[in-house]
Formats: C-alpha cells, sequence, structure tokens
C-alpha cells in the first residue's frame, strides 16, 4: 500500500492517552508508551515475502528489516515474537526451521530474546517479528525533529529495491548478489548505539516509502530536506538495471506520491526513480551536527562497509519540503 492510502486509512485511529509517546500520527518508525520517568517500551511490528531462495538468509533479512524500526527510535531491543505464514502444500517443515533460525540469530546478535509468537498457513510466504525495546522517555529519536543548520547522514546505500527485483527475476550475478544480501542482513544496531555519543536531532529508517517518501514523512512546516544529487550512495548495479527499466512497482506509487512535493534542481531526474526506490532493511537518515557527522562517519565505516555518507542538510523551508540539487 503507498504512504497516501495508508495514511487515510488510519487517520481516524489516532489513541489519545498522556502515556502515549509516540503514536501513528506523524509516521514514526515505532510506537512509544511510557512506562514512568525513567523507562518506555517501544513497540514496532513488520514483514515481508521471500526476496531470496535460501530460507536461512530470508530469515536473517526479514528480522533485520523488523528490528531497525527500534533502532531508529535509539532503543534497545529486548523481545521479539515471529510472524510467519508458510506455505506448508509446497514446502517442508526444514525450509520454516531455516526461516526461523535466520531470524533468532538477527534477534539474538542484538541482544533481544525471542518469546514465541504465530504461525498461519498462507500460499504466500511471509515472516517478520513484532519488536519490544525500551528506552528513556527524555532520549527518544523522533523523525520529525530535525534542527535547521544539521547535516543529513545517510548509513546504508539505496537501490537494494531494484537489486531484490532483479534477484527475484534471476537478472543478478552471483558477485552483486552476495553484496546485496550482505547489505540487507545488516543491522542498524551498532550505527544506533554509536549515534547515542553524537549531537543529533532525527533519526528514520529508510524502508517502503524510500529515501524521499521517509524524508518528506520527516520534514515540517518550518525546514525542508535539501538532498545533494550524487552525493546519495547507490549500489553500482542498481543504477545499471533501472536503467533497463527493472525495479519495483512500489517504488512508482513511491514516485507517484512525492512528485508534487519535490523540487528538483539537478542536471537530470534520472536520481529520482532511485531516491524513491522501496528499501528493505535499509538505513538510518540522520539529522546530526556538522562537524559530528564527519567523526561518525568514520567511526561506522566498516559497519556500512563504507557507504555511510553526508547527503545533504536542513534548511529553512523552501520551495517544497524535499529539495534535491
Amino acid at each position: 500500500m503507498g504512504p497516501g492510502d495508508l495514511k487515510q486509512s488510519i487517520i481516524s485511529l489516532v489513541p489519545c492517552d498522556g502515556r502515549v509517546v509516540v503514536g501513528f500520527e506523524n509516521n514514526d518508525n515505532a510506537s512509544v508508551y511510557k512506562i514512568n520517568d525513567e523507562e518506555s517500551i517501544v513497540q514496532t511490528l513488520d514483514f515481508i515475502t521471500p526476496i531470496v531462495d535460501d530460507p536461512y538468509i530470508f530469515g536473517k533479512i526479514a528480522a533485520a528489516n523488523s528490528l531497525s524500526n527500534v533502532f531508529a527510535m535509539g532503543a534497545s531491543v529486548k523481545t521479539a515474537l515471529n510472524i510467519v505464514g508458510f506455505d506448508k502444500k509446497n514446502h517442508g517443515t526444514e525450509v520454516l526451521k531455516e526461516i526461523l533460525r535466520g531470524g533468532n540469530e538477527k534477534i539474538q546478535e542484538c541482544g533481544g530474546l525471542l518469546m514465541g509468537g504465530n504461525t498461519i498457513e498462507s500460499l504466500e510466504m511471509f515472516y517478520g517479528l513484532s519488536v519490544t525495546g525500551m528506552i528513556h522517555p527524555n532520549k527518544i529519536y523522533r523523525n520529525n525533529t530535525a534542527k535547521i543548520g544539521h547535516v543529513l547522514v545517510l548509513t546504508k546505500p539505496v537501490g537494494t529495491g531494484i537489486l531484490t527485483d532483479a534477484i527475484k527475476k534471476d537478472l543478478l550475478d552471483e558477485n552483486a548478489k552476495k553484496e546485496t544480501i550482505k547489505i540487507l542482513e545488516t543491522l542498524n544496531y551498532l550505527p544506533s548505539k554509536i549515534l547515542r555519543d553524537y549531537k543529533v536531532s532525527s533519526v528514520t529508517n529508510i524502508s517502503d516509502f524510500g529515501l524521499l517518501g521517509h524524508a518528506l514523512e520527516s520534514t515540517s512546516n518550518f525546514n525542508s530536506f535539501a538532498i545533494h544529487c550524487g552525493e546519495v550512495p547507490v549500489i553500482t548495479e542498481a543504477n545499471e538495471l533501472a536503467a533497463q527499466g527493472v525495479y519495483p512497482e512500489r517504488s512508482k506509487k513511491n514516485m507517484k506520491y512525492i512528485e508534487d512535493k519535490t523540487t528538483i534542481m539537478c542536471a537530470t531526474n534520472a536520481c529520482y526513480l532511485m531516491y524513491c526506490d522501496t528499501q528493505i532493511s535499509g538505513g538510518l537518515l540522520i539529522a546530526m551536527d556538522p562537524d559530528d557527522a564527519k567523526e561518525y562517519i568514520k567511526v561506522i565505516e566498516d559497519l556500512s562497509f563504507g557507504y555511510a555518507s553526508i547527503i545533504g542538510e536542513v534548511i529553512p523551508r523552501g520551495a517544497s519540503p524535499i529539495m534535491i540539487y
């Protein structure tokens, strides 16, 4: 479902309770519920359909994708529940076992505990997690509190939606496939944990709505996100495939939704599709102090496989919420 349709579907469901620190009215990455002055619980849920043939790898990617929403809030993962739709007619239980093994490895990697879950029979397979984290009520990262003058840092490259579409269509060579999987199954756990040492004004996780869709959700009436065309890290093969017309249908929906909210001022608009590409287990988009950003990128260089980059800055409100130079 596209971002516009989703917003219309849930607009009347916003909770009214003083203990809700973060609801879903601003399309933040997860909900936050205050327990006391020192503790809040963070909750999120996400699942995806298979994007690779290997069930173990699929489990790791799906879990990384689900867990990322908690890391985007600055929280630590405590527990998780499996959410599974399994095609029992065409696959044996060994496949299910491998999916769950991959997912559990990622939960354990960030210090969480798998507490159970629910499985249904489904011809269309899916897997993901309902995740609970903890955070101090005053240390939550929000997606819409970016400070003018802060720069924008992206911790993972874009283009994974195009590449996973190519994997499904058997259009990707083995080396490119391995590189894509490495990025997809990498947690945002350590980049989020390290971020606590720096001056940060907002964080969001790049997923279904693409870089520009999630950037849009992170702007306010008083600021715009200025993104530098060519500075956004892109996996090389994604550019080549996009030029051949290989990209997910969801990416086209993202382009349609954001077109009247974006001003493109670069020499070509070829970047627009790439920046709208739907992502799975994408990186963190962070608004942070310019000097801190340079140091932070160096610190996480190995964790981001060298992709982490400053891609723009937060500016006073311009002609549109998103400006691409």
